[in-house]
């Protein structure tokens, strides 16, 4: 049996480094984990006085994490945080108070930046607000991918072997994560 795991891409830019590097996670994944990438474009802005009646985008992004067995994040950082983009579906993600469609999900985080920082505060935004609306947050390792800008080739495959193996750890021991926390 393979673990359903949703992998947002917290970036909307069609070439993304977030959604290159989210689609690499699906092809290292080892077979117990079955990787689906989820892009926010279609999410619309939260807003409380919607929550009576839902949007139908925010009832699909909700039932798709209700369904799903965790959740990695793979963000890059937007002046030293998460892009509002990501922080909007985690709104609506986690509304109605008290029944935040990420409860018990085991989660990952990746950052990531074509700069130095490997987007650390992006990450730790992520650490910040999940916490009372998501389930256990991998801890180690930790993984905030630098230097990103020329990992990928024109069709988006990875290709910067420095890389491989930190994204291979990753996803093994995320798949580690999981089996936990549903064994």
């Amino acid at each position: 049996m393979a673990y359903n795991i949703v992998v947002i891409a917290g970036s909307l830019r069609k070439d993304s480094f977030s959604l290159k590097i989210a689609n690499a996670l699906t092809k290292l994944a080892p077979a117990s984990l079955k990787l689906e990438v989820v892009t926010l474009g279609g999410i619309s802005f939260f807003n409380q006085d919607l929550e009576g009646a839902p949007p139908a985008d925010w009832v699909a992004f909700r039932e798709k994490l209700q369904k799903s067995d965790g959740v990695i994040f793979v963000t890059p950082e937007y002046n030293r945080a998460i892009p509002g983009v990501l922080k909007n579906a985690i709104d609506v993600a986690s509304r109605p108070y008290g029944k935040s469609s990420l409860n018990s999900k085991p989660v990952g985080i990746v950052s990531n930046s074509p700069g130095p920082q490997g987007g650390v505060s992006a990450a730790k935004t992520l650490q910040n607000i999940l916490p009372g609306i998501a389930g256990p947050i991998m801890q180690q390792p930790e993984t905030y991918l630098n230097a990103v800008g020329d990992a990928f080739d024109a069709e988006g495959n990875l290709t910067k072997d420095s890389l491989k193996p930190v994204l291979q750890a990753y996803v093994d021991a995320f798949a580690a994560h999981v089996a936990k926390h549903h064994g």
